[in-house]
């Protein structure tokens, strides 16, 4: 295969993506690839901009957007239970958090749609506020609680700082006994109806991709380690936590969370999980 550009594909700059991506940041790259790595919002952003042609997007971020794009299959980030890497730090429990100030990182779509989610069920009305969370001390001064997404939520000593620390996987799965999928990989659809090939071969490689990470866990524990300065314990149960297939019961999730977000206002019509088929 030959295209020159290369098709560029986002790949999400946090740890949790590690295990997807293993396999093409060791070897499996091939030369019409090209990989732009991001935070989740960014993303988002670039490949509605078609800066990127496939890319792993927030499931809220999908839902939004879902007439111009295809899932592929078999491919998340999901959590089933505790997740470690979304948290609420709070400085009071969550049942008081009407009418304080929670601020919102800028770089997650999902996991702000997820956590007005469970406020609009416990019918508390929090006021929201969109900054920057990357140093727990000084968010404690400026707001009452955060919402910290990714490496920033595993490397900082919210527990410490705040006197609440909610793990918002957790928190959905107590209401839903559900997993919850925080991204999905997905494709424009002009894209794939122009070159149903090449998404098929990209899909593919994701996918082998994967099968490298999982058979070289104890390599991505240890990269994770790396990057994030964490103890190798810590390290190991997030991985342990992290799932990134697709099954039906985290479409099932998926569905439910969706049917949320068109409860909340936050969606217009009720989206359908629409997955890329290659028919060739």
């Amino acid at each position: 295969m030959n295209h020159n550009p290369p098709v560029r594909i986002g790949k999400i700059s946090y740890i949790n993506a590690s295990p997807v991506y293993y396999g093409l940041d060791h070897g499996l790259l091939p030369s019409w690839l090209e990989m732009v790595a991001d935070v989740p919002s960014a993303l988002n952003r670039q490949i509605m901009t078609g800066q990127v042609v496939l890319s792993p997007i927030s499931a809220a971020f999908y839902a939004q957007n879902h007439t111009d794009l295809l899932v592929l299959p078999d491919l998340s980030i999901s959590c089933h239970g505790r997740v470690l890497s979304v948290l609420l730090a709070s400085q009071y429990p969550i049942e008081r958090l009407g009418g304080k100030h929670i601020v919102f990182t800028r770089e997650s779509a999902s996991a702000a749609s997820f956590l007005k989610m469970i406020f609009n069920r416990k019918q508390i009305t929090p006021e929201y506020a969109v900054g920057r969370v990357d140093d727990c001390q000084r968010v404690s001064k400026q707001a009452d609680a955060a919402l910290v997404i990714g490496d920033t939520a595993l490397t900082q000593p919210w527990d410490t700082v705040f006197h609440y620390c909610y793990d918002l996987g957790q928190l959905w799965y107590e209401m839903t006994q559900l997993p919850f999928v925080f991204a999905v990989w997905a494709v424009r659809r002009p894209f794939a109806r122009k070159y149903p090939e090449v998404v098929r071969d990209i899909h593919q490689l994701l996918l082998a991709s994967r099968v490298q990470g999982e058979v070289h866990l104890e390599r991505v524990i240890r990269n994770g380690i790396e990057k994030t300065g964490l103890p190798e314990p810590v390290v190991r149960e997030y991985f342990d936590l992290l799932y990134c297939d697709l099954d039906e019961k985290k479409i099932d999730a998926m569905t439910l969370f969706f049917d949320s977000l068109k409860q909340q206002g936050i969606l217009y019509d009720r989206p359908r999980v629409n997955f890329f088929e290659f028919s060739g």
